[in-house]
């Protein structure tokens, strides 16, 4: 089994010093850390660009995956290594078409294996799951289904399709994620709220066990 690696998703506000901020944590990441989610809400695709602009290139530098939440346009227009979608934001086989063979693109699952056969079917490069714990990041109506750490067993035993854990994934409650299989960990606020060095550095501890 591969060693479970960590994605880590941009806080909503990446101005200031949260470039700085980044580098720091895949500095921390290095070899754990292998993707980053540019996921911004609310500003025009000029003002995304220009936000994702140093972002994208330290990324670059670590040799980490750079990927858009939920634009195709905004990826494209970046030349950003994939995107993500969820389940409104468009069809894999148009992003494909759009972005290119090489693009990574991740779809969104929830608590759906209906879903995650389908999005692997349809070309996803990766699908994710979640959210498995209480999250403010991840988006869910108060009647979404919770998955449990059986579905990313259940997804690893049949799939060769990498799956993601996403949704309120911190150092203390992340074990039966990489028991169960999780290829990735998708994790904001836990790196985010506090110090994203420490916060890297507990998860690699958990991941390395």
């Amino acid at each position: 089994m591969t060693q479970t690696q960590l994605y880590l998703i941009s806080p909503l506000d990446v101005g200031g010093d949260f470039p700085q901020r980044l580098e720091r944590a895949l500095v921390a990441g290095k070899d754990l850390v292998t993707a980053f989610q540019f996921r911004v809400k609310g500003v025009d695709s000029h003002e995304a660009a220009a936000l994702a602009a140093p972002l994208q290139a330290i990324c670059a530098a670590h040799d980490v995956a750079f990927i858009v939440n939920d634009s195709v346009s905004l990826a494209k227009r970046l030349k950003a290594d994939g995107v993500h979608l969820g389940q409104d934001d468009g069809a894999p086989r148009e992003a494909r078409e759009e972005l290119g063979r090489e693009a990574q693109i991740g779809v969104t699952c929830h608590a759906s294996r209906h879903m995650a056969m389908e999005a692997g079917e349809a070309g996803a490069d990766y699908v994710a799951f979640g959210a498995f714990y209480p999250s403010t990041t991840k988006d869910k109506g108060p009647d979404a289904e919770v998955p449990e750490p059986e579905l990313l067993q259940w997804w690893t035993q049949i799939f060769e399709i990498p799956c993601v854990a996403i949704g309120g994934i911190t150092p203390d409650n992340c074990k039966p994620l990489i028991e169960a299989g999780a290829d990735f960990l998708a994790v904001s606020g836990a790196v985010w709220s506090g110090d994203e060095v420490a916060a890297v550095e507990a998860f690699a501890k958990a991941i390395r066990g």
